[in-house]
């Protein structure tokens, strides 16, 4: 009887996990980091210039707060783009 109830335990927490799955996956952010070679191409600085920022950009994506780094559209797998930054893409039509 004792085996019975293990193997029903076990069951029973192999379902659990599988169940609670897509939730991890979806509460876990994924890092990107910086696009070096993108950021060339596009002269990406992390200062703005005359006036032009990536805050003000139609392509940035803003991070968590104001202050925190953020994404770009024309920049893909960088999550390191700074609100200060510049690149020769800046939009704001």
């Amino acid at each position: 009887m004792s085996t019975n109830l293990s193997r029903r335990r076990l069951i029973k927490s192999a379902g659990m996990v599988v169940a609670l799955m897509p939730l991890v996956a979806a509460t876990r952010e994924a890092h990107a980091g910086p696009n070096p070679a993108k950021r060339a191409e596009l002269k990406y600085q992390d200062a703005p210039l005359d006036g032009k920022s990536c805050v003000s950009c139609l392509e940035f994506v803003p991070g968590k707060t104001e202050q925190d780094v953020g994404r770009c559209k024309v920049i893909p797998g960088d999550d390191e783009i700074s609100p200060n930054g510049y690149c020769i893409l800046w939009n704001t039509l």
